[in-house]
């Protein structure tokens, strides 16, 4: 299975699949900010769905209405992307992420794992499944 990381080489064949997938990835971290239910409907799959760090089970409606409502986002920091081609037009993109908190400390550490499939349109991928699994990462 090819794959690259944000660490990897950026002349690697890969590398422009990792830059689009993280930046729609981290995207989807601020739906406050720059991303709209309107932009939220766009990126997320018609048959999305999530297994979250908690392990309950989210359908797009739920996440879209959810992330629509957040008034304050936690600031997540995510760390160490790899992309893997799947097949022609589905990827998967996995990474490690934690909450700031308000002192400064990272808390809610989770590998995280998305599949991406190419879409028609100017929306080019959209999230089909992510999962959030509980982790003890090294600062």
């Amino acid at each position: 299975m090819p794959a690259v990381s944000s660490a990897q080489n950026p002349a690697c064949t890969m590398q422009p699949l990792l830059v689009e997938l993280q930046a729609l990835e981290i995207e989807l971290h601020h739906p406050g900010v720059r991303c709209s239910s309107q932009r939220l409907e766009q990126l997320l799959h018609p048959q999305f769905h999530e297994v979250g760090r908690s392990g309950r089970r989210y359908d797009r409606d739920t996440i879209v209405k959810f992330l629509g409502a957040q008034k304050t986002q936690p600031q997540v920091e995510p760390r160490n992307f790899a992309a893997h081609l799947l097949a022609e037009g589905c990827a998967l993109l996995t990474y490690e992420s934690a909450h700031r908190a308000a002192d400064g400390t990272l808390q809610h550490h989770a590998l995280r794992s998305s599949v991406w499939l190419r879409a028609p349109g100017p929306a080019s991928w959209q999230l089909f499944y992510h999962q959030g699994t509980p982790a003890f990462l090294e600062p």
